[in-house]
């Protein structure tokens, strides 16, 4: 979206990444991969090339949601976005709402799924209030607004992820936050120059679980974003007592340019069971199984709710944790919207099936480390969408273990 070239940093070489790289590609950006770097030289605001088939976003549901906020503002022209299996199980009329408000049309399978169309057309700002806290959905209609005409305000339930806010102000947007309201203004063009990215806190969240579950553990992770709205996990952790050290960031009202990183010094540690509300939800969305894993060992019961949004991720993640759970010897209940877990102090082990879902995959080797006889887990490629060398590093911190 930017008219000027884009250094990116410790860019993430996964297939959710990978497909992102192809569809800007084929929206006429030009991306030049070094073996430290990328370069992106966009196409502007206003400028995407019109694409001959369908934008193949693949198990991405971050772009699937992300991608139709650009698109909606370039009018006159029309793009068809499609992916795997999973994706087209993932609704999509929670953009198509406020896009259509806009002034785009989105026309999707049966009114609600993918493959979809994204027609583009002169946007005006609105106010649009969330049903449901979700940095996807904000994050779609934010980007409608740098070209709509007039404001743009999102009005969140609840605080969600602030990455893409951040990156618009450093990138010279005009976002301003007032409590649950981020409100943007109409943009010439946007100028980013160089981003580092951190190190994702979802991916080393199964590090630091299995670092708190096995006897004896310490690991140090390094340069780890701990942006506050990413990192309710490690404020949930603390809570049931695990011990992880690090500089987190504080809270704030204004808007922060910056990612801010910190090192994590993570020791194994005994647990208490914990309460997860509606509030926490939106900044936990993806380490939620692993707080699941957790109590599973935790003294007393856990238990989560609010969690709806669950059930329409990769896969139906309150199912898949529920019963892969389960089957390893957990005492856990699926509750409507997220789960109740009694901490017996430890897992028997077995077989866990991924079901095709990266986080289930991972969860199920990290339940493998801290069990008494060990996960099989069926489908533990998955976790190459996310976290390709999530194997070897577990296995490299094993080593001798």
């Amino acid at each position: 979206m930017c008219s000027d070239p884009v250094e990116i940093g410790n860019f993430l070489h996964a297939e959710d990444t990978h497909r992102t790289l192809g569809a800007v590609r084929a929206l006429g950006a030009l991306v030049e991969e070094h073996s430290d770097r990328l370069v992106v030289r966009g196409t502007g605001l206003r400028e995407a090339a019109a694409v001959p088939g369908p934008i193949d976003v693949g198990n991405a549901g971050t772009l699937m949601r992300l991608l139709p906020g650009w698109l909606a503002s370039q009018e006159g022209r029309s793009w068809t976005i499609d992916g795997d299996e999973s994706i087209r199980r993932r609704p999509v009329d929670r953009i198509a709402e406020p896009l259509g408000a806009m002034g785009a049309r989105l026309e999707a399978t049966n009114g609600r799924f993918p493959p979809f169309t994204v027609h583009g057309g002169r946007l005006r700002g609105i106010s649009y209030e969330l049903p449901q806290a979700s940095a996807q959905v904000k994050s779609c209609v934010l980007l409608a607004g740098l070209t709509a005409d007039g404001t743009t305000t999102v009005v969140e339930p609840a605080p969600s992820r602030d990455h893409t806010e951040r990156m618009l102000v450093r990138a010279g947007g005009d976002v301003r936050r007032d409590d649950h309201r981020v409100t943007v203004g109409n943009c010439d063009e946007l100028e980013l120059g160089r981003v580092e990215v951190p190190g994702d806190l979802s991916s080393a969240a199964f590090l630091i679980a299995a670092a708190l579950l096995v006897r004896g553990s310490r690991l140090l992770l390094e340069r780890v974003g701990v942006n506050h709205t990413r990192a309710g996990f490690l404020r949930i952790v603390e809570r049931m007592g695990g011990v992880v050290v690090g500089e987190l960031e504080e809270a704030g009202d204004d808007v922060r340019p910056e990612e801010p990183v910190s090192d994590l010094d993570v020791a194994a540690s005994p647990l208490e069971g914990t309460e997860v509300e509606a509030g926490e939800v939106a900044e936990t969305i993806d380490e939620l199984p692993l707080v699941a894993l957790l109590g599973c060992f935790a003294e007393g019961q856990t238990v989560v709710r609010g969690a709806r949004e669950l059930r329409v991720k990769e896969s139906d993640r309150i199912a898949g944790v529920v019963e892969g759970l389960r089957g390893l010897g957990a005492e856990i209940e699926a509750l409507e919207d997220g789960f109740a877990v009694n901490g017996t102090g430890g897992l028997r082990g077995g077989v866990i099936d991924a079901r095709g879902d990266h986080r289930l995959a991972m969860l199920g080797a990290v339940a493998g480390l801290s069990s008494s006889e060990g996960v099989e887990v069926s489908g533990m490629e998955a976790a190459a969408v996310s976290y390709p060398g999530f194997v070897d590093d577990l296995e490299r911190l094993t080593e001798g273990g």
